[in-house]
This record gives C-alpha cells, sequence and structure tokens, in this order.
C-alpha cells in the first residue's frame, strides 16, 4: 500500500491534475480552482502520544491561495482497500493541520499584535481505487465507536469526503480535463466491464500514468512501456501503451524461450527474433537486450535482413 500511495501521489502532486480532481468532484466540473492557485504544502505533521512525538505524513496536500490570500488546505488519501480506521486517520490529518494555523497565528502576533489571525478550511477527499466492491466500512467518526447512549448526543461526529472512483457515472468522468480523466475511466471500465477499451486522448504526464498503472495492475509492462530515453517515439496514449504492452509481452515470451536453449541453431533464431522485434518497431538496442547479444551484431542482422 506504501508503495501505491508512493506512485498515486506522484501523479496528483501536479497541479493541474490536483486541481481537476477537486473541480471533478466538489464542482460537478466547473473551473472554481485554477491550476496556478494551488501551492505545495507539507504532507508531514507531528504528534505527541505516549510521551513520545511520532510523524504522519498525508499522501498530497496543497494550499489553495487567491493571490497572497489562503482560502483553504486541501488534501488527497489514496485507498486501494477500505480502511475501517478511515474516520480517525482524517480526523487526525485535519486536526494536525489547524494545530499548524493556531501555531503560525501564535507566531505571527507575537512578532506584531495588531496583526489579525486567519483561520482557513481544512478539506479532505479519500479517493477510494477499489473496483471489486464498494466501500465497506465507516464513513464517519461515530460509526467507528461504541457509544453509550446516553453520552451519544455529547460525543461529535466527523465525516470524511469518500469518492469512489470506480463507481462514478460516464457523466461524472467526462468532466475531468486531466490526465486523471485516464485514471477514472479506467477504473470505471474495468468495475462495469471487467475490460478495458482505451481512448485515444493524449496523456500530459506519461510516465507518472504508466507507473501507477503497473502498481496498480502488477504489470511493470506499462513501466517499460515509457521510453526513459526520448519522448520521441514513445506512447501518447492509452492506444499506443496498451500496443507497447502486448509487444513486449510478445517479445519477452519470444526472449525466454531463446534463453533457456542451447541447442543448435540458437543465433539463427535470435535473429529471426530480431527481425520480428524490429518490424513492431523496437530499437536495435532494446531488441539486444531482449535476444541475448549484442547491439552489432543485431544491426548487422538487421542490415543484412534490409539488403535482401
Amino acid at each position: 500500500m506504501a508503495e501505491k500511495d508512493k506512485i498515486e501521489k506522484t501523479l496528483e502532486g501536479y497541479s493541474d491534475v490536483f486541481a481537476d480532481i477537486v473541480n471533478g468532484l466538489l464542482f460537478d466540473g466547473r473551473e472554481v480552482i485554477c491550476e496556478s492557485d494551488v501551492k505545495d504544502a507539507d504532507v508531514n505533521s507531528i504528534y505527541k502520544a505516549d510521551s513520545k512525538i511520532h510523524g504522519q505524513e498525508r499522501d498530497t496536500v496543497k494550499y489553495w491561495q487567491n493571490g497572497e490570500i489562503r482560502l483553504s488546505v486541501i488534501g488527497f488519501e489514496n485507498q486501494t482497500v477500505d480502511d475501517p480506521d478511515m474516520p480517525l486517520r482524517v480526523l487526525s490529518y485535519d486536526a494536525a493541520s489547524y494545530r499548524n494555523e493556531m501555531n503560525t497565528d501564535s507566531t505571527i502576533n507575537t512578532v506584531n499584535s495588531e496583526k489579525k489571525s486567519s483561520r482557513y478550511p481544512v478539506v479532505t477527499l479519500v479517493l477510494y481505487f477499489g473496483h471489486d466492491h464498494r466501500w465497506r466500512h465507516p464513513v464517519n467518526l461515530k460509526q467507528c465507536l461504541e457509544i453509550p447512549d446516553e453520552l451519544d448526543r455529547y460525543v461529535s461526529d466527523y465525516r470524511i469526503n469518500l469518492f469512489e472512483i470506480a463507481w462514478l457515472t460516464d457523466e461524472q468522468v467526462s468532466m475531468f480535463r486531466s490526465d486523471f480523466k485516464i485514471i477514472a475511466d479506467y477504473f470505471v471500465q474495468i468495475r462495469k466491464n471487467k475490460k478495458y477499451e482505451p481512448s485515444k486522448e493524449t496523456i500530459t504526464h506519461v510516465r507518472e500514468i504508466l507507473n501507477l498503472m503497473s502498481v496498480l495492475t502488477n504489470d511493470n509492462r506499462f513501466e517499460e512501456a515509457c521510453n526513459s530515453e526520448t519522448k520521441e517515439g514513445g506512447p501518447t496514449n492509452m492506444c499506443e501503451v496498451l500496443d507497447e504492452v502486448e509487444n513486449r509481452g510478445i517479445a519477452k515470451g519470444i526472449a525466454k524461450g531463446i534463453k533457456k536453449g542451447k541447442e543448435t541453431g540458437r543465433e539463427e533464431k535470435q535473429k529471426e527474433v530480431a527481425v520480428k522485434l524490429y518490424q513492431m518497431n523496437m530499437s536495435e538496442n532494446k531488441i539486444a537486450e531482449i535476444v541475448d547479444s549484442d547491439a552489432a551484431t543485431v544491426h548487422m542482422w538487421l542490415q543484412m535482413e534490409k539488403d535482401k
């Protein structure tokens, strides 16, 4: 889960994606928050328990500002499984943000007693990416607690803002304008159809999308599909990504057979595979790696094929 959170927050850390998620989920797609209005905030906070100092880290958190005026702190928490303690976790994150506001005001007032204290709201969105079942655990604080009837009216409640991404409607998915639309569409399709029909929409943050898909599907071919050397020639939409993934699957299957073999005619087999991979628009260096040969030999094989 920690690794998944790390990948998810990488994509969400981009201001265009962050603002788009907030606008799509909270404001029906209206551009209430602009990309230029969100600023990075510290994801770390500390608290004291059992006479010890502990740290806690949010997944993604940013300030929403209008010029120099801070309007809100907005954070995301990513979940691929439903957590029974989620209301308690969100409450602790939000409380830490409010404590930070108090501490900041205290510092300001010490320097300038005439400076007016400011308070701004903290909003946390829980993004649930599970698609096999809906969220089954508490969505508010009281559901987490065993409260005697006599105390119930005195216990303050705290509700989380839960969004089940795989259960968004097609209309809701269409409201997103950033790369998050591709992610949301993927989960909705997998939940409804058990398969994914990719779109031809251009991906802005290619590496982050592919890394996320790699972690969530446990298929590292998505990560490999991103050309780390140059953007030219690499996939630019999910159709091209899946073509690349399929080609790499075929190539790996063939390569596995080659590496097993010590049989006669192995070089001929390597050459045959190299030609096929070249016809799939794979680079000579990558072909050499897959067929377990050197780049010069592969170049010679391909040149011979061209000269036929």
